[in-house]
């Protein structure tokens, strides 16, 4: 066996990721080559240092982030033929299966369960009064759902002139919650659909919601990320003009208005920006950023509004 095969591999054979077969040669391999030895230990040894680095938890604005970018991607890449997706895929698939008896294993162990379950589930179902079963249902709709279990949400509607909001959201299947803007439900699903999901309609209708409870802190900190990370314009002024009333009172929401009117792609944004943080021209950030847009500012209309801003105010001591 060549050792330049041997090398290829040690990874795989380190980590328990190769079949009975070829770890068996890399074995008798390794006893008889003291260079391939050499690598197997230097392999070991880099294993055993990264294991003992701690794991950083990434931040839920990254892994919002993340998400988004990841569905916009995937919406926006160009889909190959049925015949390419049924007949090139599975190949690539039973290649990277043969290569990681691991991950065959637990997808063996995963349809095998959901076999199970399955049938478990239809011949529950069929012995089970459907008075019972309904209210077990209605029970379930009412539990928290975690972020971690929903794909995406599909729609967000108000009925007109109530406080009744229907969102539709995906799991393995697609399924809805109706209710209040003040259940915790409603609420935890909005928050979800501000920051993670790929469609921009669906966020702008949730942001949209989310300004009519502005008090609460978790919306609060969901504006504030649609404001300085959603890429579509009108997602970011719904966000704006939920936070217009904490401007005044809130530093921190002031300080991400200044963000937005230093930094923002989108003019209209940036007007925004600017009309909401004039009341607090006074403020020494405010007035310091005014500055800098009536002496440079490349937008012709946000440098004459600065300057005019900055000729009405008093004359600092």
């Amino acid at each position: 066996m060549k050792c330049e095969w041997v090398r290829q591999n040690i990874v795989f054979y380190v980590y328990g990721e190769l079949q009975d077969d070829a770890r068996y040669e890399v074995e008798q391999h390794l006893a008889r080559c003291p260079e391939c030895a050499t690598e197997l230990k230097a392999t070991r040894k880099l294993h055993s240092t990264l294991s003992e680095i701690a794991v950083t938890e990434p931040t839920p604005n990254l892994l919002a982030a993340s998400r988004m970018r990841l569905q916009e991607g995937l919406e926006t890449t160009r889909q190959g033929g049925i015949w390419q997706r049924l007949i090139i895929e599975p190949a690539t698939w039973l290649r990277q299966i043969r290569m990681s008896p691991a991950l065959a294993a637990v997808i063996f162990i995963i349809g095998f369960g959901g076999g199970i379950g399955t049938t478990y589930n239809f011949l529950s179902t069929g012995r089970q009064d459907n008075g019972v079963l309904t209210g077990a249902l209605e029970n379930l709709s009412q539990q928290p759902v975690e972020s971690s279990a929903i794909a995406g949400i599909r729609s967000v509607t108000q009925e007109p002139g109530s406080n009744h909001v229907s969102i539709k959201y995906d799991t393995v299947s697609t399924q809805e919650a109706q209710g209040s803007l003040n259940d915790q439900r409603i609420q935890q699903l909005l928050l979800f659909a501000a920051r993670n999901n790929y469609n921009s309609g669906v966020r702008m209708d949730s942001v949209d919601l989310l300004t009519q409870a502005p008090d609460d802190s978790r919306v609060r900190e969901a504006l504030m990320y649609a404001l300085q990370n959603d890429t579509n314009p009108g997602v970011r002024l719904k966000a704006l003009d939920g936070l217009s009333g904490f401007v005044r009172r809130d530093p921190v929401v002031r300080d991400g208005v200044l963000r937005a009117l230093i930094s923002d792609s989108n003019s209209g944004v940036r007007m925004q920006a600017l009309r909401l943080v004039e009341p607090m021209k006074a403020d020494s950030n405010v007035r310091s950023v005014l500055a800098k847009l009536a002496q440079a500012d490349q937008n012709l209309s946000i440098r004459s509004q600065a300057r005019t801003m900055l000729a009405q105010m008093p004359e600092m001591d």
